[in-house]
């Protein structure tokens, strides 16, 4: 039986993911720590093989696999979820509500922005596109919630994750932070 295989990783740490602010499709770049933390990714891909390598068309996915694998196409299905007229404010700041609908990933539809229906639409398109095989694709943490969720597991990423799954079975493979390491003349 032929499968396909997605090998996930959430891009590095930006400054609004750092101060708890929704991105969405904003353009934002990775911070130092980021940088460090798509390096860190390195190891954790050496010696594997991919039939594609992809990242999102969003600058911090593209550099993020710039460093942590090399060149991959980008595509901007693999987008984060557009937050509309959220985008730029602090989770924080917002309603409860708007935090709760967005937190439980059920019915979550920001006005000016995209429904989790839409994001699982061109997703799926996505990676429905794909040839059977083994793919490494850079993204973010709604797309990896999205696709982990029918997989069978919940939650968000941290920054710098990279996430595994049988997508032919439906079924997670591994999940694997990648935590940067400090260099022991820092810590002494």
């Amino acid at each position: 039986m032929q499968s396909l295989e997605l090998w996930l990783v959430r891009h590095g740490e930006t400054p609004a993911s750092r101060d708890g602010v929704l991105a969405g499709w904003a353009d934002v770049p990775l911070t130092a720590r980021g940088v460090e933390q798509a390096e860190a990714v390195r190891p954790a891909l050496a010696g594997e093989s991919f039939d594609g390598v992809w990242c999102s068309d969003l600058q911090r996915a593209v550099e993020t696999a710039q460093l942590a694998y090399g060149a991959a196409r980008s595509d901007a299905r693999l987008r984060e979820i557009n937050f509309g007229g959220l985008e730029g404010h602090a989770w924080a700041a917002l309603d409860p509500d708007v935090r709760r609908s967005f937190a439980e990933f059920n019915g979550f539809h920001p006005a000016g922005g995209e429904s989790l229906g839409q994001l699982r639409e061109r997703v799926h398109e996505f990676v429905g596109d794909l040839p059977f095989g083994r793919h490494l694709v850079f993204t973010h943490g709604g797309v990896i919630r999205l696709l982990t969720r029918e997989c069978g597991s919940d939650g968000f990423v941290p920054t710098g994750t990279v996430v595994a799954l049988d997508w032919t079975r439906r079924e997670m493979i591994f999940t694997r932070e990648c935590p940067v390491v400090v260099p022991q003349s820092f810590t002494e």
